[in-house]
């Protein structure tokens, strides 16, 4: 756990010891450009004073939950979801839905509809080659909803960098801003409603698309 930046950021990425934290920081700073402030931090009134944050992820979901639970977060990241410009990763994006299949089943935030789910062992693409899990590396992604502010400048099929072996299946096809097929899966690889969006490919890792979708988020004015 730790504390990054000033002491009242602008966007704070919440801190709750499970998130790529210097690389995402990197990415926001370099595309905030000093007209906005970025930090890290695991402090609830920092967050709350923030103008907007982001909730990162790595790993497996159940340790990421327990985590938020166990450092006293989950209540300032609920405020937040309400509250303000909200921006989940990977993991974080999981930790949205109701619930994952990932280790038997674990009890997610809930504030989109839907659940995570297992690629499975034996995923082929269409000419009968095997698929690796996970996902990782570049995959195409087309957006549900390219009007929305948080697409804007992304063309239809832009490449963005995954990593993970589960993919979300959201309830409301009204809140998925992207989608993306790897082999016969198509996954819901970024969801938007009011004032938070979620995406499963790591923007800090996607060259310029992924700064451009980063860059857009800073300005997002939902």
């Amino acid at each position: 756990m730790m504390d990054k930046g000033p002491a009242k950021p602008d966007v704070v990425i919440i801190d709750y010891g499970m998130g790529n934290l210097h690389s995402a920081h990197k990415a926001l700073e370099k595309m905030a450009a000093g007209k906005k402030t970025v930090g890290i931090s695991s402090d609830p009134e920092i967050i709350r004073q923030a103008e907007r944050v982001v909730l990162p992820g790595v790993g497996a979901i159940r340790d990421c939950m327990a985590e938020m639970h166990n450092t006293g977060l989950v209540p300032i990241i609920r405020e937040c979801l309400q509250s303000k410009p909200f921006l989940g990763i990977c993991v974080g994006f999981q930790a949205l839905m109701e619930s994952s299949e990932e280790n038997g089943g674990v009890e997610c935030l809930g504030h989109f509809k839907g659940q995570v789910k297992f690629f499975g062992e034996y995923l082929e693409d269409s000419q009968g080659q095997r698929l690796k899990v996970p996902h990782m590396g570049w995959s195409q992604v087309n957006p549900a909803q390219p009007e929305h502010p948080v697409w804007q400048g992304l063309p239809a099929g832009e490449r963005f960098y995954f990593v993970h072996s589960y993919y979300v299946q959201a309830e409301n096809p009204e809140q998925v801003l992207a989608e993306c097929n790897y082999g016969p899966v198509k996954m819901h690889a970024a969801l938007a409603q009011d004032n938070v969006a979620a995406v499963q490919f790591h923007p800090e890792k996607s060259a310029q698309a992924g700064l451009k979708l980063l860059e857009n988020f800073l300005y997002w004015k939902p």
